[in-house]
């Protein structure tokens, strides 16, 4: 609380500010009017102080302003600056109230030149990912057993040492092949390329790492050049890219089959520890004895159970037998009661025909005279309907047109078929049938004559 004691003539004496409401009101101005902003300059005096807050000064030619990066904004920067490094930053201007100092509170931090080459880092990502480049299903698997493994890195690499002396460690048996190429500087990018292709070409290796170590993206820009990105999306062979440390990416990482974090992760991941392959043979081995122990005990304990319920084959012949004797013996009795037993009643169904069976002998002799007597009468009747026919045929021929028409005469009809009987059914100058004993005849008539009886 602050007490203000003012005189008789306070009313006419201007205002009177503490210098530390004058460096607030300072900080206050200066943080509203200028907003958070890039500058760009070298660094000097830089100090990392034991809280983990950066200290340095900000310069260029001919001015120079301090700065600080608090702990919480520098864990995230990819680099520690050194002395004399040119940078960018990204900083509000705030006032240091205890000291009257103006400064630059940093929230990000880049090497120079950075913004113009992540820009042009984005562009062609963005290129690349729209024509397919980086899709999920171009990546090729990694072979499970590789032989051979190919480098493309730079002799005089330090990566280069660590990926033999892992791939040497966790598999000496594997094969080694190295693409030396510049990783660094102008023309690095065409350079990495072809010996990407002659890799590829080749094909006498089973994975290619491509790798380099840590560095600014300048050191790293050969990998984001975009021939290098396409050599690497057509190689034949699968790509693992091992370039940089875990919080640098490049345009060859999305293009390769699989990322890895370091040059030494990417050697790690190309091969399975050879004690690792032992292991799982050792435990597969186990579990393969195992199990052939469990078959052969379970196999044993059904061999012991069906060993106690087999028979000699004396026994098991002797009790067939047995079976056998007891099963015609079934069959017999089956078969000769029901007959003794059909006869019986056979027998007595006989008897019992016999007993009420009348004498036929008479009617026999009776049946015959009937049959005799039969036969007779049947033969007159034959005879009398025989004589009786043979009269009605006589009558019948005596009766028949053709005899009357082999006599001379003849059948004189219409041209329907309507036999004419009289003269005055003819007409002259009309033609009739003339049916005769042989043949027949059309015949014309000239005149009709009226009989006079008519």
């Amino acid at each position: 609380m602050n007490t203000d004691f003012r005189s008789p003539n306070a009313l006419s004496t201007p205002a009177v500010m503490t210098v530390s409401a004058l460096n607030n009101a300072v900080s206050q101005l200066l943080e509203r009017n200028i907003p958070l902003t890039w500058v760009a300059g070298e660094i000097s005096n830089f100090t990392r102080a034991a809280s983990g807050h950066w200290y340095f000064t900000l310069k260029d030619n001919t001015a120079q302003v301090r700065a600080v990066m608090f702990r919480g904004r520098a864990q995230y920067a990819d680099f520690q600056p050194r002395e004399g490094d040119k940078v960018e930053v990204r900083a509000l201007v705030t006032l240091y109230a205890p000291r009257g100092d103006y400064q630059l509170s940093v929230e990000a931090i880049r090497r120079a030149g950075v913004g113009n080459l992540y820009e042009a880092f984005l562009r062609l990502k963005a290129q690349l990912a729209a024509e397919g480049l980086f899709d999920q299903d171009r990546k090729r698997a990694l072979p499970v057993f590789p032989r051979t493994i190919g480098i493309v890195t730079s002799l005089q690499a330090a990566a280069l040492r660590d990926i033999l002396t892992a791939l040497r460690r966790r598999a000496p048996h594997i094969n080694i092949i190295l693409y030396p190429t510049p990783v660094q500087g102008d023309g690095a990018g065409a350079k990495i390329a072809q010996a990407i292709a002659t890799a590829g070409a080749h094909e006498e290796c089973d994975v290619l790492l491509v790798c380099r170590g840590g560095g600014s993206i300048e050191d790293l820009w050969a990998f984001n050049e975009e021939i290098v990105a396409r050599t690497i999306s057509h190689c034949p062979i699968p790509v693992i890219a091992g370039i940089g440390h875990e919080t640098d990416f490049t345009i060859a990482d999305f293009a390769a089959d699989l990322r890895a974090a370091t040059p030494t992760a990417a050697a790690e991941l190309a091969v399975t520890p050879r004690e690792d392959w032992l292991s799982q043979l050792n435990y597969r081995k186990e579990q393969l004895q195992r199990a052939m122990q469990r078959q052969l005990a379970t196999q044993n304990q059904t061999l012991d159970w069906m060993s106690r319920r087999l028979l000699s084959p004396k026994a098991a012949i002797a009790a067939k037998r047995q079976l056998l004797q007891q099963s015609a013996q079934s069959l017999r009795y089956a078969s000769e009661l029901p007959l003794q037993r059909a006869r019986h009643q056979l027998q007595q169904l006989e008897q019992r025909l016999t007993s009420v069976r009348p004498q036929t002998s008479h009617q026999r002799l009776g049946l015959t005279d009937w049959q005799r007597r039969l036969s007779m009468a049947q033969q007159q009747n034959v005879r009398h309907h025989r004589q009786a026919l043979t009269g009605l045929q006589n009558q019948l021929e005596l009766l028949n047109p053709q005899r009357t028409l082999e006599r001379g005469y003849a059948i004189v009809s219409d041209k329907h078929g309507k036999a004419l009987r009289s003269s005055a059914e003819l007409q002259a100058n009309s033609v009739v049938h003339v049916r005769l004993a042989q043949g027949s005849a059309d015949i014309g008539i000239a005149t009709v004559q009226q009989n006079l009886t008519d």
